[in-house]
């Protein structure tokens, strides 16, 4: 962690007081849940900059918030669930957050992997399969989140060209009709 100028950095400050303030709060309640257990991380620097360090969370809540709830900062949540519980477990994955920005899905069982694609559609704007979520970059990858994260505009893609413009037909004949009638209405 350290400064963004220095490109041997991983991770700088989260973006402002706001940001920071948010990710302790969201840290802090884990801390203080029988739900959940810090297994790394935790801890936050807002002396010069605003860094917090990058936190992973276990839970035994298939619905605690920070599965739920979009935190823009270096948190990860993390909920086990038995295999047997797979499919219920996506549906849990699909239903419960109103949020859709990104998701991702790491395996190797190319049945697991269409099934959850399948089963996931709309629960993420970008999807990545054994790939880290994070650093789309416009230009190179389409981005944008769906359901409450957004309108899924895709920016870099040629498909966000469509929020910008005003679509409009022209028709334009050049040999006028002479009646008001459709050849199918004159009978036989």
């Amino acid at each position: 962690m350290g400064d963004v100028l220095d490109f041997r950095n991983f991770m700088s400050a989260v973006i402002d007081k706001k940001s920071f303030d948010n990710i302790s709060r969201y840290v802090d309640a884990a801390k203080a849940s029988s739900d959940c257990q810090i297994l790394f991380g935790g801890k936050g620097n807002a002396e010069e900059g605003y860094f917090y360090e990058p936190t992973v969370i276990e839970t035994t809540n298939p619905r605690y918030q920070t599965l739920c709830e979009e935190i823009f900062g270096p948190v990860l949540t993390i909920f086990v669930f038995d295999d047997s519980q797979f499919e219920s477990t996506l549906s849990l994955c699909d239903e419960t957050s109103p949020y859709a920005l990104t998701g991702a899905l790491f395996c190797q069982d190319r049945a697991i992997i269409e099934k959850a694609s399948q089963q996931l559609t709309h629960s993420a704007g970008n999807y990545y399969i054994n790939n880290k979520p994070t650093g789309a970059v416009v230009g190179q990858q389409p981005f944008g989140g769906a359901r409450g994260s957004g309108t899924n505009d895709k920016a870099g893609s040629i498909y966000n060209l469509l929020r910008w413009v005003s679509v409009r037909t022209i028709s334009e004949t050049l040999n006028p009709p002479t009646r008001y009638t459709y050849p199918f209405m004159e009978g036989k």
